[in-house]
């Protein structure tokens, strides 16, 4: 291929692209202006359907129909609203519309769009204007029919009313004369809507239609809730206040307080209230009433709950009263008896009287318990109280005493326990002296060399030890605190005395047996020999541990590993 053919095809190919660009652009901008052309078009539309021919026939319909002062300002007011709509708002959007079609032209695309939003806007307010203006004629218009169809509906709900009534007459005997005459007023608004209806006073058939609406609805309402209301009031209520009088009078004989509920000034208050829903229900008003009625017959069911719990509370009281004098008597007796001999006991055993004045604080809180406990059996003797807050009162002077009785076990523990340490350190002597003679005759049954020196001067000390022991035993007042030290340092000294002595003999036996075992391998080697010499020396001189040492020394050159094997023979 040629340079010039090459080149040739390049500005083709550069011909062919720049000319679908602008086909491009040209499409873009013919659907850009077509969008925006419907959519101006689309307001002139909605601007046109706004001033229908609607509104106009039915202000004309309205016109033939006025024959009262009322009617005939309401349609001179929808007429001026509708040539308001039509003279000057109309025109504005006209303006407006046409102002947007110059933008359009002129390509002020900026403009433009702002300019469609406000003119859909003002396009909306003005139809919604109109239609409500409408709805407002047609109430007029239409009133005749929509009126028609309500009296229909609102006569069968009369009649229906009215059948109920008349089927179970008795059963509204209380309400019979103005229920009739409320009768007599819906067949007067009946026929005073028919009256309207001939004279065209439309405005007027709406209020009366609206009346109707009204009683028959209320009437709906008072014959449902008035068989409710006559059984509730005059039937269940009474019954209950008759069965909650005897219970309450029978309670009162039977010695039980119950002026906390107020059951009589209630039931007053009841009688009263029923008379004045049964005042309201002969004007026919029934509002709250059966709510009232079934709140009352709620109190007196929970009437019975109180009574109930009355009695359960007599019993508990009753189980309380007699637990409590019981206990209380045994608590007090216990308490008495330690305080009697609470000087015996600090003297006996050195305490001072802030240890000991627990005791003073219980036998004055079980005097307080005492007093408050007659003071609530006074209360129960003289009926101040009901058996509920006996029962409570009761139940925290338990509570009370079982904490006292808690503190009280608490001191005799305490008390009791220093007995117990005197005793146990008389038992521990009587042990520490037999360790003590025990360690005594190992030293004689096992015929040492040479007792070392530490075992007397243990034997000394612990010695001792058992006399401060023994002193502190004797004393009157005895302090358990010193006498436990004393045991525990006595327990201590003879246990080493013990343990010196016993660990000194083992380690006798043990020198002694390797001493006599190795005696047999002298002759086979000087250095054993002279091993055995020196054991045998420091045997004698009453260092055990130190001959074990030389001997097993001296056997392991011939034998070794031979003090597992002494070991193992000595155990």
């Amino acid at each position: 291929m040629t340079r010039e053919t090459f080149l040739l095809i390049a500005i083709l190919y550069y011909i062919i692209t720049m000319a679908i660009v602008v086909i491009v652009l040209v499409f873009m901008n013919k659907r850009f202006k077509n969008t925006l052309t419907k959519e101006i078009n689309n307001l002139e539309r909605d601007k046109n359907l706004i001033i229908s021919s609607s509104i106009l026939s039915e202000l004309n319909k309205v016109e033939a129909l006025v024959n009262n002062q009322e009617l005939k300002k309401k349609y001179k007011g929808w007429q001026k609203r509708f040539e308001n709509i039509r003279d000057e708002e109309i025109p504005k959007l006209t303006d407006e519309i046409i102002e947007l079609q110059n933008d359009f032209n002129e390509r002020d695309y900026d403009k433009l769009k702002k300019g469609l939003i406000e003119a859909e806007i003002n396009i909306n307010y003005l139809k919604t204007k109109a239609d409500f203006l409408l709805d407002e004629i047609r109430e007029i218009t239409l009133s005749e029919e929509k009126n028609r169809e309500t009296i229909i509906k609102l006569k069968a709900d009369y009649r229906d009313i009215r059948n109920l009534y008349q089927s179970k007459i008795e059963d509204y005997a209380i309400i019979k004369n103005p229920i009739e005459l409320q009768f007599e007023n819906i067949d007067k608004l009946f026929a005073s809507f028919e009256e309207a209806m001939e004279k065209n006073e439309y405005l007027e058939v709406g209020r009366i239609v609206k009346a109707i609406d009204d009683i028959i609805g209320n009437l709906k309402i008072v014959i449902k809730e008035t068989k409710i209301i006559v059984n509730i009031g005059n039937v269940l209520i009474p019954k209950r206040i008759e069965d909650i009088n005897n219970i309450y009078h029978k309670m009162k004989l039977d010695g039980y307080n119950l002026d906390y509920l107020n059951i009589e000034y209630n039931i007053e208050e009841v009688n009263k209230k029923i008379q004045d829903i049964f005042s309201r229900l002969n004007v026919l008003n029934v509002v709250d009433s059966v709510f009232e009625l079934k709140t009352m017959l709620d109190y007196f069911d929970s009437l019975y709950n109180d009574f109930d719990k009355e009695k359960l509370t007599r019993t508990l009281y009753e189980e309380y009263k007699r637990s409590i004098l019981i206990k209380v008597s045994k608590l007090e007796k216990i308490n008495n008896e330690l305080y009697r001999k609470i000087d015996d006991i600090k003297y006996s055993y050195d305490l001072k009287d802030d240890e000991v004045s627990v005791i003073a604080e219980i036998k004055n809180e079980f005097s307080n318990i005492r007093a408050s406990y007659d003071h609530v059996v006074e209360m129960e003797r003289s009926k101040t109280l009901a058996y509920s807050r006996l029962a409570k009162e009761m139940e925290l002077l338990n509570n009370k005493l079982s904490k006292e009785e808690d503190k009280l076990n608490n001191a005799l523990r305490t008390l009791g326990s220093l007995k117990e340490d005197e005793l146990r350190a008389r038992d521990e002597l009587d042990q520490i002296k037999e360790i003590l003679l025990q360690a005594k005759e190992k030293v004689r049954s096992y015929k040492l060399p040479v007792v070392p020196k530490n075992y007397y001067v243990e034997l000394s000390e612990a010695t001792l030890a058992i006399n401060e022991m023994v002193k502190e035993l004797d004393k009157r007042p005895i302090s358990i605190k010193t006498l436990n030290l004393r045991v525990d340092t006595a327990r201590d000294l003879v246990l080493k005395v013990y343990n010196t002595i016993n660990e000194t003999i083992k380690t006798a036996k043990m020198a002694e047996m390797a001493i006599v075992y190795g005696n047999r391998y002298r002759v086979m080697n000087r250095d054993v020999d002279l091993g055995i010499s020196k054991a045998e020396s420091a045997f004698y001189k009453g260092n055990f541990k130190n001959s074990l040492e030389n001997a097993i020394t001296a056997i392991n050159i011939i034998e070794p590993g031979i003090y597992e094997r002494l070991l193992e023979e000595y155990k």
